[in-house]
């Protein structure tokens, strides 16, 4: 597996975006999350771009709630094609092509009320013929290294890999030793050095941890793929903000829009 050449265009990246965003209802009573606009575009067009940049092209967003107002989005800018598949015709998921950038986009309706590992699950016949894919949330940005994230996961061949970071410690709490996720424990002080910034990279496996709709991927998932010694982490002490409510948002358009923003 270290030997082989990672075709990094052919990986998919799945964007998690269908939740309810109700710590931003000053925004979401009337737009999806991952679609406030942060420096006039976006903050899903953000992530996406991101990825671009270090040659992914195959994405997957997993919707939800205000599914259609995303789609509208891709259908009304001239950047991006709707190329119309006849096993679509049935259900609200739609394809879209971007030339410029050589992508393409699934837009998957994953149900309105579905948690983070129910999403997941229900991209079964989008995953099932790939060994790895890519997985991060629709409201994160960061300019960590896609790339050496990748490289790790493939060098060290485990299920998951996930991308460590150091802001505030209410989020999703890592204990790392030797580059090796050892507890995961959600939403908790219990641990303060490292919390998930996201930015996964899994193998297909996955799947078999998540049982449906109600399951929550950072729960039993994540942390029997940690009991188990399954669960690199990639240790990222650049940029990383995640826009959760109103504050952040403005602290993060604030620092893009300052001289330290790359």
């Amino acid at each position: 597996m270290q030997n082989k050449k990672i075709e990094i265009s052919k990986i998919k990246v799945v964007i998690l975006a269908g939740g309810l965003g109700t710590r931003l209802s000053e925004y979401t009573k009337l737009i999806p999350k991952p679609m406030i606009n942060v420096c006039n575009k976006p903050i899903l067009f953000h992530i996406i771009e991101h990825y671009q940049k270090f040659g992914f092209k195959n994405f997957i967003i997993a919707t939800g709630y205000k599914s259609d107002y995303i789609i509208n989005y891709f259908k009304n800018k001239r950047l991006f094609k709707e190329v119309k598949k006849k096993s679509e015709k049935k259900n609200k998921n739609k394809f879209f092509i971007q030339e410029k950038n050589s992508s393409s986009f699934n837009i998957v309706d994953t149900g309105l009320n579905t948690m983070t590992g129910g999403r997941i699950k229900r991209l079964k016949k989008f995953l099932s013929s790939d060994t790895n894919f890519c997985l991060t949330y629709g409201d994160g940005v960061s300019d960590v290294n896609l790339k050496n994230v990748l490289n790790l996961h493939f060098k060290r061949n485990k299920i998951a890999t996930v991308t460590a970071v150091r802001p505030p410690s209410r989020f999703g709490a890592l204990k790392i030793k030797r580059n090796n996720v050892e507890q995961f424990q959600e939403k908790t002080n219990f641990f303060d050095s490292w919390i998930n910034g996201g930015f996964f990279i899994f193998k297909t496996i996955l799947l078999k941890f998540i049982k449906g709709d109600s399951t929550y991927l950072e729960k039993e998932p994540l942390q029997k793929i940690s009991k188990i010694k399954q669960m690199n982490a990639y240790k990222h002490l650049g940029f990383w903000h995640c826009m959760d409510t109103l504050r952040d948002k403005e602290n993060l358009e604030k620092f893009l829009k300052s001289k330290n923003a790359k």
